[in-house]
Order: structure tokens, then sequence, then C-alpha cells
């Protein structure tokens, strides 16, 4: 897995030159002069020495007729990284609808005595990922509200909508303290308007003096996580947080000179969102005797507050322009429960495979919703395929505005692709997926020709080499392609500038890179 540097980096700009030339490959068909030239540029695109050890499988078709304009390994499987999330997300959108709103309810069992309730009071989660702590305060504040003042049993966190397997299978250990790999519940948090669900923001700043402890501050506050502070200020930052496997203690270690942010995920999100609740309830003055327990709501309880979240129209925003990796796996837990009954991730692929299957992958491994796992597989012929099928759904327009658009400096806008392809025919053009693990990357999606002709592409490439500039390959042939004309040729000299933003890795995806906000 991708591990973010600690501390920051200096701004990276990456220029690349390619120059295409003209002509048709020795005894190849010419079905026109434009089609021709677009193989031979792709192919020397594909013939960067950086790739030379690594495997691509690229193919771009016409997204009206589905012609094949151009193929490589289309049909062999690759690690799809979070082009994995095309599967999910559109899967999401047809099974659950695009006013699916995820809820979290408050309800009470046993009988009110004036402002006391004799029994507990209950905590229900759906697996809402937008849940921030202002709005378990506004839960809390609606309990008041109800005139409930003493409850006389206990807390009780319900998340039993979702199973209780926290992490994929496949995931790596290592990756536990990254928001990126959060746990999974039913019941969970965010700290800020991504919704990085399962996670706090630990916000490490210089202390008064040389040589003094850094302070250390949580987002939102809370003493649910164990900040152990061994960072002073110092002239640069160098600081590393670290979430102990297995704990919610936290070790912050090295200097800092400027305020610098690290997204750290919690162990037990459903625990975590009690610790916020019962924190709210006592701010507005409900006092709960009991302690905080586990179970499920029992049939009789009655309603005392409920929060919705957006819609999932409005969810694939920052799903699909962050590549979220938590919102991919909370939506195939809810596509399981909602088809099966079963809110687990075997229930909620079989869901995902389904759809893809009806929709033109025939060959395909998930298993999980987001890519992150290293035994996902998919081959680009079967994205394309699935790209092409997309476009007859009644939801298209909606999915593909959420995609990821290039060259769109705005950063709900251009998502993962801002800072990629600005300047060139590209920009404001390509609509597409990116990916990105360690020697993994992808990019999917489509773009309209010079001519005016929608294509669909998708470009996997695995086991590239550690610390190339990967990602300039796809950005070389989504400019290409956004230049193609049937008739014509295209003999230039393109420039292509990939900007990486300030404190970011030009070998990482943005949405890795959570501390500099890409």
């Amino acid at each position: 897995m991708p591990r973010r540097p600690a501390g920051l980096l200096a701004a990276v700009l990456l220029t690349l030159t390619v120059t295409w030339a003209s002509g048709v490959p020795a005894g190849a068909a010419d079905p026109t002069p434009g089609v021709t030239d677009l193989v031979k540029d792709i192919d020397q695109i594909l013939s960067a020495s950086n790739l030379a050890v690594a495997r691509s499988g690229v193919v771009v078709r016409s997204a009206e007729t589905g012609e094949q304009l151009y193929a490589q390994d289309t049909g062999k499987i690759f690690l799809p990284a979070s082009n994995a999330k095309l599967l999910t997300s559109a899967a999401a959108v047809d099974t659950l609808g695009l006013d699916y709103r995820f809820t979290t309810s408050v309800l009470s069992s046993g009988r009110r005595v004036g402002s006391t309730l004799a029994g507990d009071l209950y905590l229900k989660g759906t697996g809402d990922p937008t849940m921030l702590a202002t709005d378990y305060d506004a839960l809390a504040a609606k309990v008041a509200g109800s005139g409930v003042k003493l409850v006389a049993g206990r807390l009780v966190a319900d998340d039993t909508w979702f199973d209780d397997v926290r992490l994929g299978t496949d995931w790596a250990w290592d990756d536990e303290p990254y928001y990126y790999a959060a746990q999974i519940s039913a019941l969970t948090a965010s700290p800020d308007t991504d919704y990085d669900a399962g996670s706090v923001i630990v916000s490490v700043a210089p202390g008064d003096a040389a040589g003094a402890p850094a302070k250390v501050t949580t987002t939102p506050e809370t003493d649910y996580l164990k900040i152990e502070n061994r960072a002073t200020t110092g002239a640069e930052t160098d600081v590393l947080v670290n979430r102990l496997h297995g704990t919610n203690k936290v070790v912050i270690t090295g200097t800092v000179a400027e305020e610098y942010d690290e997204w750290v995920t919690v162990d037990d999100p459903t625990g975590y969102s009690a610790s916020l609740f019962r924190k709210a309830l006592a701010k507005h003055g409900v006092r709960v005797l009991g302690t905080t327990g586990r179970g499920a709501t029992p049939a009789a309880a009655t309603s005392v507050a409920q929060k919705e979240s957006m819609p999932l129209s409005e969810l694939l925003v920052p799903f699909m322009k962050l590549s979220n990796n938590m919102h991919a796996e909370i939506l195939t837990k809810a596509m399981g429960r909602k088809v099966s009954g079963k809110g687990t991730w075997d229930a909620g692929l079989a869901v995902t495979l389904g759809f893809a299957a009806k929709n033109g992958v025939k060959a395909v491994r998930l298993r999980d919703g987001s890519g992150l796992s290293r035994l996902d597989g998919v081959t680009p012929g079967d994205l394309a395929a699935y790209l092409i099928a997309m476009r007859s759904k009644p939801w298209y327009k909606t999915w593909y505005d959420a995609l990821p658009i290039a060259g769109n400096a705005d950063r709900l806008t251009g998502g993962t692709l801002r800072s990629r392809m600005a300047g060139t025919p590209a920009a404001g053009n390509v609509h597409a997926k990116t990916g990105s693990l360690t020697s993994v990357t992808g990019l999917s999606g489509y773009v309209t020709s010079a001519d005016g002709e929608p294509l669909v592409f998708s470009i996997l490439t695995n086991n590239y080499l550690s610390g190339s500039p990967k990602t300039t390959v796809e950005d070389a042939i989504a400019v290409r392609l956004a230049r193609f004309k049937r008739d014509t040729p295209v003999d230039a000299t393109v420039q292509l500038r990939t900007a990486t933003p300030e404190g970011a890795d030009a070998d990482l995806e943005c949405s890795w890179l959570k501390p500099v906000q890409c």
C-alpha cells in the first residue's frame, strides 16, 4: 500500500513532452487514417521506459457503436485499484436508488415517568458515513427537547444493521491506522464534510518556544483516542502520528514548525459514535445512569429522534470525486442488507457482481467494494463494455457527473483528476475514475474526440517501477483521445502539464494524500 510521507513535502511540477509521429505500421489495416495513426501513437506512448517491466491493458471503443479502436491485453485480468468503484457505485445506484438515504435513530424502551425514562435509550445506525459530531449533538438536543432529563437504564448502541466484520479480509494490517482503511460499522462518524467515516483529525501545532512540547488537538474533540504526545517544537515539520495496532492509543513523535493534520482511524467506530452521543446528551442536560452497551433495538421501542443523510445522488460526489474507500464498503454492505437482509461483504458483493455480469463484465473477482484488496481483478475490455452499458441507464447523467473531471481545479468537481491534464484538450472533457495502489494504477472513463465522437477507455497498469511517473502515460493516452479525428492523423508535440498540489507525492493518487487536501 502507498504510505503517505511524514512531514510536508515540497511542491512538485512534472512536465512531460510527448512527441507523436504520424504514420501507419507496415502491414496494418487502414480503416481510416485517423484510427491507424491513433494505434501507432498509443503503441508509442506505451513503450515508455517506466513500463518496461510492467503490464498494461488498454482498450478504446466508440461509446455509440461499440467499435474497438485500440486494444492491448484487453482480456487479461489486472488489479483495478479504485477503478473497482466504477462497479460498486453504479450497482449501488441501481440497487438502492438515487433517493436512498441512511438513517440514524434514537429510540427508547420502558415507560416515561415525567422527565425520566425508566428503561434504555437506543442509538441505531444503518451505516451513514455523513454523520458528524454536530449531528449526534442535534440528536441529543432532540432527546432533551422531548422532555427526557434522566435515563434510568443504559445507552445501547445498535450497529446490527451490518455484521461485526470491521475490516476487509485481504487488507494489510499495517494500513489499519490510516483513514483510507477505516473500520466499517453501521454506527460511525466522520470528522469533516469529506465524510471520512471512522476517523478523527489529529492536529499537531508548535508550542510556545523551540524545544517545547507540541500542542495536540482533535476534530472533533474527543477523549476516545488516547494521545501520547512526544513531539516537540522545531525548525521543521517532520512528525509521525501513529495509532498503535488494535488500540486507540495514538503516539505522536518528531518535530513540528507549523500545524500538521493527520486523519487517524478509530478502533471500533460503534463505541466512538456512542461516546460522541453520550457526551452530547450530557451537554444538553440528559443524564444516563447506566453504562453504554451494545444490542439490537426491541421491535416495540418508541422513536425519539431521527437523522437522515443526504440522498445517494449527492453522496456520489464526495464518494467518487475523492475516491472514498469507506463509502464504497458501506454501500456494499447496504446493498447486501437491502437485497438479502444481510449487511455483509459477501451479500453486497454478490449484488455488485450480479449487476456487473448483466452489463458486460464477464471476468471479474471482487473481495471488497473499494479496490483496496490486492485480490480484486477485472479486465480492461470488460470495464470498457461496462462503461458503454452505463450510458443507457436512467441515472447515467448523475453518475457520470460524479466522476472526476480532468483539469478542473475545483476539488469537488475535478476530484482526483483536478491537477491532471490542465491546459490540454482533455481538460473539462475526460470524466474518469482514477485508481492507485503501490505499483498499480488505472484510469477508466469517458472522453469526447475532436470530432465530437464519444469514446470510452480503460487503462490498467500493474507492476510498474516504484517512483516512476506512471500517471503521465494515462494522461498522454487520454489527451491523444481528446485530439482524435477519424479522418485526420495527428502530428504534433503535446505538452502535458501535471502540477501536483503542494505537499503531495507525484507517485500517489491524490485521494491517498489527505493532509494536503488534494
